[in-house]
């Protein structure tokens, strides 16, 4: 079976009638947290949960999920990761799009074949990070298409070009 992929995270509880914030870890929420939409946890103790309804406040993705009343369930819920299975995922056809499990596991080289590291995480913040873990420790690269010129998945690397100053010890 292949890794699940994360859609999404459980925050805090907002309000009292069971309703939660979602850190959004996917380019379609109101299509994966459809209502009716039936979706697995990890821990897989929590779910699989189904979505009732949502909503949008404030730039936050609130979820209300079936068999959450109050605020106590909902924040019992908080740290949860929503996942899906990656077979229930189109493939995009954009081809500089990629999940986050076919980056993770990836060697990094830089442009002239110096090996750097392995991509250990991504973040997704402000701008995606690659969190690449090596010999000389983890770096964090930005994920964009100047530093990041080629992405191989199936040949298992991906290669970077630093700016001075990226890769130095800080």
């Amino acid at each position: 079976m292949s890794e699940p992929l994360v859609v999404g995270r459980i925050g805090r509880s907002h309000g009292v009638r069971g309703e939660v914030s979602i850190d959004v870890r996917t380019d379609e929420p109101e299509t994966r947290f459809a209502a009716g939409t039936k979706i697995a946890t990890d821990p897989g103790a929590a779910g699989p949960l189904t979505v009732e309804r949502i909503r949008w406040h404030s730039g936050r993705l609130l979820v209300r999920f079936a068999g959450v009343g109050d605020r106590d369930a909902a924040e019992a819920l908080r740290g949860t990761w929503l996942v899906v299975d990656p077979g229930d995922i189109p493939p995009s056809t954009d081809p500089d799009d990629f999940h986050d499990q076919e980056l993770i596991g990836l060697a990094v080289v830089t442009a002239d074949g110096t090996g750097i590291g392995v991509v250990a995480d991504v973040l997704h913040h402000g701008q995606d990070l690659l969190v690449v873990r090596g010999p000389a420790g983890e770096k964090l690269v930005p994920f964009v298409a100047a530093l990041v010129p080629e992405v191989d998945v199936p040949g298992g690397r991906l290669v970077i070009d630093p700016p001075p100053g990226l890769l130095d010890e800080s």
